[in-house]
């Protein structure tokens, strides 16, 4: 399934630079977020070294807490608790992950990434 809904700007370029390209991108965050047992977290982060790099959380932590072993400032975060696509997808996480990259907002992507 081709996605149109794609990022723009600095983060786009930065994306492209670590990934190759957006497709490889979208399929390791993908891959990740499927991977991810029970309820938590999917996120692309803006790492210590400044650099974009792909986490996962479980239950509620997230990269900005001391605990994490992966820090960072979130960029993106897509939210695999069953509370978060049961009324709509059941126990299809697969089928949740690929819609939600067409409900992305780039734009506030590319701000965060951009005062990271």
């Amino acid at each position: 399934e081709k996605i149109e809904n794609k990022p723009h700007g600095k983060l786009a370029e930065a994306i492209t630079k670590k990934w190759g390209s957006f497709e490889n991108f979208n399929k390791e965050f993908s891959e990740k977020a499927l991977k991810i047992f029970g309820s938590g977290w999917c996120w692309l982060i803006v790492n210590a070294n400044h650099e974009l790099q792909i986490t996962t959380t479980a239950n509620q932590d997230n990269p900005l807490m001391q605990t994490c072993p992966d820090k960072g400032s979130p960029v993106l975060a897509l939210d695999v608790w069953e509370h978060a696509y049961y009324l709509k997808y059941q126990n299809k996480r697969a089928d949740y992950i690929g819609q939600w990259w067409n409900v992305v907002n780039w734009n506030t992507a590319e701000d965060l990434f951009n005062h990271a």
